[in-house]
């Protein structure tokens, strides 16, 4: 695999390795007569080092060079080297606030998000076993986001990436505070997670963040996948330019998968039980973090839309059945 791919000549593909099954997140240098602006520069491990390390040294490009660092959001696999990269270049670190705010829940002090999510877990149905695998699995993400950058908070509206003037769109569902930037005259977008090709950006359930995120997410969607676009530069697998075509699709998908999970509650069951029904029983533990908080989005969504309802409303476990 080739790591790096030049897209119309100031646009650089930097594929950064990543040990999960996804194999890679790609990051993106944009060339500026003022230096280069790093989008999502990747998890931070020692692969991730040496490939940013090479490819500098390769285009020539010194850390002085790079005059900031730009996130599309807090996730670990586009935040993680944001640290590493601003000791090296003292640049600015971009973030939304909404998820700032995220990345202080989850890898602040104490990490508060993990004692959330295992609560949320357990109310959901996940065995004791689980549960203690899910707190081990928590806290290795420490060590991959840092160290921690010092934040420039992001609002929506124009930014400028390189030399040209893109602008900042907020698009929940996949991570709170997520932001596409895109560019009208060029008809061009680097679209992070919200909108992926050939595989379907998780939406999860966090406690205390989103109240309905696979709503939220449809719903932008819809919007995103109005505008003009010739190419979308995603965080993972290839840019495409079916960009439209794409949000539709990930609309149906998630009307199907919502359907399926309806069907599932024919007979009372929990999130968990559900989670196993519709994505099997051989995830890993990192799977099984995202499939869960994924089966629940579509269960609170399925509920707001009275399709299903709790068994017994404010139980220490939380059962549906469809209506």
């Amino acid at each position: 695999m080739n790591p790096v791919t030049v897209h119309n000549n100031d646009i650089i593909q930097v594929k950064v390795p990543l040990p999960f099954p996804l194999r890679w997140v790609n990051a993106y240098l944009i060339r500026g007569s003022g230096g280069y602006t790093v989008i999502d520069p990747g998890l931070h491990t020692p692969d991730a080092e040496a490939l940013w390390q090479q490819v500098l040294q390769e285009r020539a490009i010194s850390f002085e060079h790079v005059e900031q660092i730009v996130l599309t959001h807090h996730h670990p696999d586009h935040y993680g080297m944001a640290g590493w990269f601003q000791e090296r270049t003292g640049a600015p670190v971009l973030l939304s606030e909404t998820g700032w705010r995220q990345v202080q829940l989850l890898w602040g002090e104490e990490q508060p998000m993990s004692a959330l999510l295992l609560t949320l877990f357990a109310r959901h149905g996940m065995p004791e076993a689980g549960l203690e695998e899910m707190t081990k699995h928590m806290a290795s993400f420490v060590p991959l986001v840092s160290p921690q950058p010092q934040v420039t908070l992001l609002r929506e509206g124009p930014v400028r990436l390189g030399d040209r003037v893109y602008e900042a769109i907020e698009t929940p569902g996949h991570a709170a505070g997520h932001l596409v930037f895109y560019d009208a005259e060029a008809e061009a977008i680097f679209c992070g997670d919200h909108v992926l090709p050939q595989i379907s950006p998780n939406v999860s359930f966090l406690p205390q963040v989103e109240d309905n995120p696979l709503g939220a997410y449809l719903s932008s969607l819809q919007e995103i996948g109005r505008l003009q676009v010739k190419m979308a530069y995603p965080g993972h697998r290839e840019p495409w330019s079916d960009f439209g075509a794409r949000a539709a699709e990930l609309v149906r998908h998630h009307h199907e998968r919502l359907a399926l999970m309806e069907q599932h509650l024919s007979a009372p069951l929990s999130a968990y039980e559900v989670c196993r029904a519709a994505f099997g029983d051989r995830l890993t533990i990192h799977q099984l973090r995202f499939a869960l908080s994924e089966t629940i989005a579509h269960l609170v969504l399925l509920e707001a839309e009275g399709r299903i309802r709790q068994l017994e409303p404010g139980a220490d476990r939380i059962r549906y059945i469809a209506v």
